[in-house]
């Protein structure tokens, strides 16, 4: 069993490390938070051993009423892996304390991608985090347009992929995020940071991207270019996105219009939190003129790193096989939205590859 801490139990944290519960030959050994709040609360509530990030704290969290397992270091010293699931460069001030203990990391997207040995998407590049000692799960929008582009390009070859990312203002929970009531170009610089994020993943794509940050905290919208190699007409596009089972191709017919009715669609669905780890990719949107491609896809920034942290953790610790690292892990979480439309009469039912039994 491969013994995991998560350092961060916040939007990322809380997410993985239920993730990492869930799995056959993962143990979750703790998490750690910087104060006593809900969150902690809530590991404590789950049966998370929960260790105190900054040590001048802890009384903090006895005067509280919460127990607290020990101090962070005591958490990096008894994990083969920590995922650090801290905010945007405490991750990177952390590697100092995981290299002190000869632990190896995994740190999240809104760090720099110099921080870490590789930059890691789990359909695209798994091989390149095998054995590292440090590796960074890319951003959401980074995770979304990897999925995306990694089988267009093995299957047709992408001469260019141009990308308009509109962006939520912040999480549910980041009250002090933004814009209320406006339209940014964010950056107003061509190209955004997503651009160059995804080179760090696959580094001869030719990709330009545009982002803007709009007052809504559900869900990233991406509208996609993608000038193809070849000219693969759009049903055998959409027969081959299908096939990837960390991509939801929404049904013409499913009355899901926007992020709302997504997020409604998968708490109906059961999933924790009104999660989705999947690409959400409108199937009436996939167009194809001449080598040209366009869609629209939506992607659920608080949870579709989540299974890309878990199969991180299997490679970062040598496990070779990628395939079955996605298929455990799917299967576990329960990846695969199509299932819901599956067995609905006279569905079409969309391919998905075979599960093997962990």
């Amino acid at each position: 069993m491969i013994q995991v801490g998560v350092n961060g139990y916040g939007t990322i944290g809380k997410r993985v490390a239920d993730a990492v519960a869930e799995q056959p030959d993962m143990e979750l050994v703790g998490v750690a938070k910087t104060r006593p709040n809900h969150e902690a609360e809530t590991a404590v509530r789950r049966g998370y051993p929960l260790y105190a990030a900054i040590p001048e704290r802890a009384d903090q969290f006895a005067d509280a009423g919460i127990d607290v397992a020990g101090e962070v270091d005591e958490l990096v010293a008894a994990s083969d892996v920590v995922v650090d699931a801290t905010p945007s460069g405490v991750g990177e001030q952390n590697l100092e304390l995981y290299d002190d203990y000869d632990t190896p990391a995994i740190v999240q997207g809104g760090e720099g991608a110099d921080v870490a040995d590789v930059s890691f998407n789990a359909r695209a590049n798994y091989a390149n985090a095998l054995g590292a000692d440090s590796v960074r799960v890319v951003s959401c929008n980074t995770t979304g347009l990897s999925r995306l582009l990694a089988p267009l390009q093995e299957a047709y070859g992408v001469e260019k992929a141009r990308v308009t990312l509109v962006r939520r203002g912040g999480d549910p929970g980041q009250t002090d995020r933004g814009p209320i009531n406006d339209i940014l170009p964010d950056p107003v610089t061509i190209p955004s940071h997503h651009g160059p994020d995804v080179n760090t993943i696959l580094p001869d794509l030719d990709i330009d991207t545009l982002g803007m940050k709009v007052p809504a905290t559900l869900m990233h919208t991406h509208s996609v270019n993608v000038t193809l190699d070849a000219a693969p007409d759009a049903d055998e596009v959409r027969d081959r996105l299908a096939d990837e089972n960390r991509l939801f191709l929404i049904p013409d017919d499913s009355g899901i219009d926007g992020s709302g009715k997504l997020k409604e669609f998968a708490m109906d669905a059961g999933r924790p939190r009104g999660d989705i780890w999947e690409n959400c990719i409108w199937e009436e949107s996939i167009t194809v003129e001449g080598s040209d491609l366009y869609l629209f896809q939506a992607i659920h920034q608080e949870s579709d790193v989540v299974p890309e942290n878990v199969d991180a953790i299997r490679a970062i610790t040598g496990d070779e096989d990628a395939d079955e690292s996605r298929a455990t892990t799917d299967d576990r979480l329960g990846v695969g939205l199509d299932s819901v439309f599956a067995d609905a009469p006279g569905r079409r039912a969309l391919r998905r590859p075979a599960v093997p039994t962990p």
